[in-house]
Formats: structure tokens, sequence, C-alpha cells
């Protein structure tokens, strides 16, 4: 099977997703979540990589690093092999433990670290885990607003976004993310082509940094890829979830935005009915209906009409 391109490169920032098979759970037990810190650590000091955030989810877990040396790939390897292994040893299973490779998104370091770095520690938050987000114990919250935490992570670039004055910056920067926990809006990210979160010219900058080994026929279509890449399953759902503020798995679970994920899938990717229902827990039967229901709406109601376009249009950035 084609493999998706990748954009990585020296300086880079990516902002890393990964789930569990099946939206199965990936930490059952705090050693978990302590074990796969260390290989989160070890293999930062491996491979070069600056860790500047985190959060880890049940199911899920977010990474935004940079990659000093271009190190991406080697680096998420380590991690989610290393951790696989330890994870089915102590389970005593086999098989895959994460669904299919990591994401990553080519983040611009000026316009969008700040804005992410908030987006990833509020994750708790918006999952209803805890109403502060200093009080989920696994993420690297706590070590921005208490500066003597010891932490994985690098501070100062995201500290310095968030105040000039170091002695000012923990406040500033629990100001900054409380204002999102009170009711402030965040702005919606818009990534092109599922790949790069930035301005226009940053996009134009990462394409051009694209060596063309990396668009060769190993790589999934590259170059048709960057005219226009295929939307699946998942630029769907972490659209509407960036758009709305919402967790993916209340995207999924949860109405109108699962009716919503349900009758864009159907419109504008190649699955199948019986595809969709079987990541929704649906049968063939209640795909159909589902979208009938939103399509018959949208006729008559102008606000969910409104809604829908607005989502296609974040998504045509998506498909370049």
């Amino acid at each position: 099977m084609a493999r998706p391109l990748r954009i990585n490169y020296e300086g880079a920032f990516h902002h890393i997703t990964a789930r569990g098979n099946e939206r199965k759970k990936i930490f059952l037990s705090k050693a978990d979540y302590d074990t796969f810190l260390n290989f989160l650590k070890d293999a930062s000091h491996k491979y070069g990589i600056i860790i500047h955030c985190y959060v880890l989810m049940g199911n899920h877990y977010h990474l935004v690093v940079e990659t000093p040396q271009g190190l991406l790939s080697r680096f998420m390897h380590d991690i989610n092999s290393g951790y696989t292994t330890y994870f089915n040893i102590k389970r005593k299973r086999a098989g895959h433990l994460f669904q299919g490779r990591y994401r990553s998104l080519l983040v611009e370091k000026d316009s969008y670290l700040l804005e992410l770095s908030r987006y990833v520690h509020l994750n708790p938050c918006r999952a209803g885990i805890t109403d502060r987000p200093e009080d989920y114990p696994y993420s690297s919250y706590r070590a921005y607003i208490l500066p003597d935490e010891k932490t994985i992570v690098s501070r100062g670039l995201i500290m310095g976004m968030a105040s000039s004055d170091p002695r000012r910056a923990p406040a500033q920067y629990r100001m900054f993310v409380e204002r999102a926990v009170n009711g402030e809006q965040p702005p919606s990210f818009k990534a092109y082509g599922g790949m790069i979160l930035g301005s226009k010219q940053f996009i134009r900058e990462s394409l051009e940094k694209i060596k063309e080994e990396s668009l060769s026929k190993n790589e999934t279509s590259g170059k048709r890829l960057l005219v226009a890449p295929p939307l699946d399953i998942r630029d769907i759902i972490s659209s509407l979830a960036l758009r709305h503020h919402v967790p993916e798995e209340t995207i999924i679970s949860s109405p109108p935005y699962r009716h919503y994920a349900i009758y864009l899938l159907r419109k504008h990717t190649t699955l199948s009915n019986g595809e969709i229902g079987h990541y929704f827990g649906m049968g063939i039967a209640a795909v159909t209906k589902a979208v009938t229901r939103l399509a018959n709406r949208m006729k008559t109601d102008k606000k969910i009409q409104g809604e829908i376009r607005k989502i296609e249009k974040q998504l045509s950035l998506v498909n370049g």
C-alpha cells in the first residue's frame, strides 16, 4: 500500500498525534503513562528532538516537537514500537497497539505554536476529565505554570511567546490558557493538504523544501497529493474537532457532530456506507438514514446548511 507523504526537514515543528487501534486505550495504568514518558525522553535524547509540549490521553496522545536534525520518523518509530512491545508483553497480547501510522502536521512556529500548545494542554478539559488543566497529571501544562516542576519539555520558546519577561511568563501563560477555559474562542486551525498548518507564505516555503526523491513512486502519489490530496476519516474528524474545539471522541460519539462527520464522509470520500458504519459502530441502514436526514434538514435549515458549507470550505484547504 502506498504510504502518505510526510514533510520533514531539519528545524521543523510538528504536531504529532497517534491513536489506539480501534480507538482502544493505550494507557491502562500510571505505570503505562510513566513508561511512555521514559520512551519519549530516551528517544528525544537519541535523535536530538526537542519536545515543546505533550498530553497523554487514555486512547491517544499529542506531541508538539521540533526536529533540529530532521529525524522525526526514526524518533516516532522508537517510541511507538518500543511502547507497543512493552504493552504487549505486560498484557500478554500480540498485534498492533496503534491505529495505523502516526499523524504529523507541519506547524509554523511564530504564528501557530503558542495557540497549538494551548489546544494540546486543554485536551483533558475538552474531554470532561478535569475542569482545570493543571489537575491532569499526564501533560506538560504544570511544567509551564510551575517553573520548578521537573519535565522533559523545553519551555523557553513558548514561554517567551507568552511574555518577554521570564518572571512573568508562567502567570501570563496560565492566563492565556484559562481564557479559553472561561469561554474565549480560539481561532480555527486550517491545515493545507492535511499536512501543513501556517500562512500561505509558510506553505509555499515548506513545499519548496520537499526533495524530489520524497515524491518518488514509493510515496503515496506525492505529486498528486500536493495538487489534490484525498480526504480520509482522520481529515474530516480532526477538521470538525478543530473547528468546534471539542475532542475527536465527541465528534465520533455525539450529535450533531457525529451526523456532520457521517454526511461529509459519504459525500467527500470513497468510503462505503459499510466502512463508515464500521468506524462509528453503526449498521449500513443507519448510515444511509443519517445522511438522508441531514441532507433533508439542510434544505430547510439555513444554519445547518451554512455550517456544512463552512466545514466543506475548510476541507477544501485540506484538499489543496
